[in-house]
């Protein structure tokens, strides 16, 4: 019982911050403006790990390559934690448990990029709804107008309905089923 209490409080700790350095690297990388209440939240919760990372650590491209580094190392620093809790042995091939468990990171890391993306299309269809003149629209606006734009190439709006944004939908729901096999498979190996 206390292994499980432990184990969720460090996936939820862990899984909080991990989120936020993944919001960050996505909201610089898809030019999603910081002066809002949102991005001010992130930068304030995430500067005191990004901003010694980006002493040592270039940004590669335009992209924020510090903040994603670090949120997959403590995406596997957390793996690494719930697996020791769970009893597995992870001293007697370190470089071998270090190569999964960095897998998994990663893998884990497209799946919340993806879950991020969805609340991002739930809250961005929500506001159009209820509030389009909504401050905090333009961030969700931001985030999946990239993702829309090809989509409304090819489904034009059914009067003035448009349909891009559960097209889109289906289309991550879809991706997330081979990452969620491919996360099976790896984490197999041990």
């Amino acid at each position: 019982m206390i292994a499980q209490i432990l184990e969720f409080l460090i996936d939820t700790v862990s899984g909080f911050f991990v989120f936020l350095l993944l919001a960050r690297f996505h909201f610089q990388w898809l030019r999603v403006p910081f002066r809002n209440q949102a991005g001010e939240f992130v930068i304030a919760l995430t500067n005191w790990m990004v901003m010694p990372a980006r002493r040592f650590i270039p940004g590669i491209a335009g992209l924020d390559l510090p903040t994603f580094l670090l949120a997959w190392v403590g995406q596997a620093a957390t793996l690494a934690a719930i697996y020791m809790l769970r009893g597995y042995d992870l001293s007697g091939a370190p470089g071998y448990a270090a190569g999964v468990l960095f897998g998994l990171a990663l893998v884990d890391l497209l799946r919340y990029s993806l879950y991020l993306l969805i609340f991002a299309l739930i809250m961005q269809a929500i506001l159009s709804w209820t509030n389009p003149s909504s401050p905090i629209g333009a961030i969700f606006d931001a985030m999946v107008r990239p993702f829309l734009r090809p989509i409304r190439r090819f489904v034009p709006p059914i009067s003035n309905i448009d349909l891009s944004p559960l097209v889109l939908l289906v289309v991550v729901q879809v991706l997330l089923i081979p990452l969620a096999y491919g996360r099976a498979q790896v984490a197999g190996l041990f």
